[in-house]
């Protein structure tokens, strides 16, 4: 099969769903195949790996001399048992977890497996609590809510004035400058003893219902919930996965990843991967960001991944690297099997640059996958295991799943099942029990309609969040989820994102976000530009719901620091309209010189 990864007939499994219909208009999907048999815990990839291919690379980043710093499944287990020891050494409280506070790097992937490996659940929290601000009462406040009874800090002159604020009492270590914070402890002194006949007791006594991590939901309404995540979803989700693409097990992935371990899509889904199929993981220092997206370009051309994994900014903020050097672009794309987006929509304009870009350089088209699900899922629920031909789709109910459709107003909610769904939140059972419906499907708050109502094997497509979307003052319902990469699409390439607006309004308005090299035009050309497209968008004759009225240019970029950009790079959508509610006060106000109008 020419367009399936690595060449490979059978890397892909067929498309295939059993739909139950039901009286109350709502209906289920699920995979016609059951569920393999999958692993115990985490820590048996670890095992079989260091066992039989304990010289394939596992982990790599770039070191202070700028060069790779590698190990092997050997030198990972090596390392894990001694930290497993330096765990039980160290007598910490019981039932309290490992917080891990640093960005994607070697030292805090081998304290998580460690703490996973005897049977003590771990949480790295995002590392813009402490990095980005200089108010720690959020991360204050999540210290309170895990109670750790170990805290990790990769560098105690970065993070060390948020540690110190919190002020809880429980074993603090540095991996760098530790002695700068009295009474914490080295990196290193976890790693001194070997490991003992403890550690594999330990090891023996995990089941796959006990807590493997805990991962913290984005918190942009307010403070984060913690979510438990068990061993028995980590290990069913990444067999759910196996069996949709077999070339998992059959070629070996290498993977360069920037995305954060403090979320699902970076920590679970992709370290995971890697680690359940023996693959190798070359961490990324780059951001999808100015400045920072140019040493994942620099990355990618040395690395020649095989797969590459990212957010739609993110492959939009490579693409104009691409398009401009074909050279570059040969190196980045010609080892790719495979293009995976997830995180937010993606705007069929980048998908459309981006086969471009590949079609030159290329003998053969990139594969382009998706899937869909939650911090709450272990993430997936869906997966695009065929070849589709445009943006948009989410796959299909990986086995083991069920995806359950229930009408909401003009819309369908999804609501998921299977092994791979969360047990709960830790320590709020109110949560917990709001949640889930009387069936025990997780309502995760996206909804969905089928590619095509007559051939349920063309997938499902996403709906929009049923919580973003709003109504006019006219009665119309707005799809935020699916109107904006509609509009990013029609305003490319001289647009990176747009907020939608009209909330309590009679018409849809739009923040808009230039691209950085659309900033060097004059600032005429691109509101006429922007307006040339609203124009077209209102002569179409859609319905008010779709075609925005008026537009207001940002000049400033989205704020990290203020939550408008979230870890994994796409906006904030809720976050932006908050911190600029008078630009979206100034859309509706009347004459505003700079509001651009169809």
């Amino acid at each position: 099969m020419r367009n399936a990864p690595f060449g490979d007939g059978q890397a892909l499994a067929p498309p295939e769903v059993v739909r139950e219909s039901r009286a109350d208009g709502s209906f289920v999907l699920r995979h016609p195949s059951p569920l393999q048999p999958y692993a115990r815990c985490v820590g048996d990839w670890l095992e079989h790996w260091a066992a039989t291919t304990p010289d394939a690379l596992f982990l790599a980043e770039r070191d202070a001399a700028d060069a790779w710093r590698k190990l092997t499944y050997h030198e990972v287990r090596d390392r894990v048992g001694r930290i497993a020891q330096g765990l039980l050494d160290a007598q910490l409280p019981p039932r309290r977890p490992v917080v891990i506070l640093s960005d994607n790097a070697i030292e805090a992937a081998l304290l998580g497996l460690a703490a996973m490996h005897v049977g003590r659940p771990f949480c790295t929290v995002s590392s813009a609590y402490c990095r980005l601000t200089t108010d720690y009462t959020r991360i204050a406040g999540i210290l309170d809510m895990l109670q750790p009874a170990l805290v990790y800090a990769a560098d105690a002159r970065v993070y060390g004035p948020a540690v110190r604020h919190w002020g809880g009492k429980c074993t603090l270590v540095f991996g760098a400058h530790a002695q700068e914070v009295p009474g914490a402890r080295p990196f290193a002194a976890l790693t001194e003893a070997g490991e003992s006949e403890a550690v594999a007791a330990a090891f023996a006594a995990i089941r796959p219902e006990h807590h493997a991590k805990y991962l913290l939901t984005s918190g942009s309404t307010g403070q984060p919930k913690v979510v438990v995540n068990s061993h028995r979803m980590l290990c069913a989700n990444q067999q759910m996965m196996t069996q949709a693409w077999p070339f998992l097990a059959r070629h070996r992935l290498v993977l360069l990843d920037w995305l954060p371990w403090s979320h699902t899509f970076g920590g679970n889904h992709n370290f995971h991967m890697v680690l359940a199929h023996g693959g190798a993981l070359y961490i990324d220092e780059g951001r999808p960001a100015p400045g920072l997206v140019e040493k994942t370009l620099r990355n990618l051309r040395e690395v020649r991944p095989n797969f590459h994994f990212n957010v739609p900014r993110g492959f939009d903020m490579l693409l104009p690297f691409l398009e401009a050097d074909e050279a570059c672009a040969r190196e980045v794309l010609g080892s790719l099997e495979g293009v995976f987006y997830a995180g937010a929509a993606l705007p069929q304009s980048i998908w459309s640059r981006l086969e471009a870009v590949a079609a030159r350089v290329r003998d053969r088209p990139l594969w382009f996958t998706s899937s869909w699900g939650a911090t709450e899922t272990a993430p997936a629920i869906t997966t695009v295991h065929w070849r589709i031909d445009r943006a948009g789709c989410l796959g299909l109910p990986l086995p083991g799943a069920e995806l359950k459709f229930v009408p909401n107003g003009e819309k369908l909610e999804l609501r998921a099942r299977g092994l791979n769904v969360f047990p709960g939140y830790l320590d709020r059972q109110d949560l917990t029990d709001a949640a889930f419906d009387d069936e025990g499907y997780y309502r995760i708050g996206d909804a969905g309609r089928l590619v095509d109502p007559a051939d349920i094997a063309q997938g499902v497509a996403f709906d929009g969040r049923v919580a973003e979307d709003f109504k006019l003052t006219t009665g119309t319902w707005v799809s935020v989820g699916t109107l904006r990469p509609r509009l990013v699409t029609a305003l490319a390439p001289h647009v990176a994102d747009v907020v939608v607006t009209g909330h309590e309004q009679a018409e849809v308005g739009l923040l808009v976000f230039p691209t950085p090299q659309a900033k060097a035009l004059p600032e005429a050309a691109l509101a006429a530009h922007v307006r040339s497209v609203l124009q077209s968008l209102r002569d179409e004759g859609a319905g008010s719901a779709q075609t925005p009225t008026r537009a207001l240019l940002q000049a400033e970029p989205p704020s990290a620091d203020a939550g408008e950009i979230t870890d994994k790079g796409y906006l904030n959508q809720r976050a932006v309209l908050s911190r600029r509610a008078a630009d979206v006060a100034a859309l509706y106000a009347g004459e505003d010189p700079r509001v651009i109008r169809a």
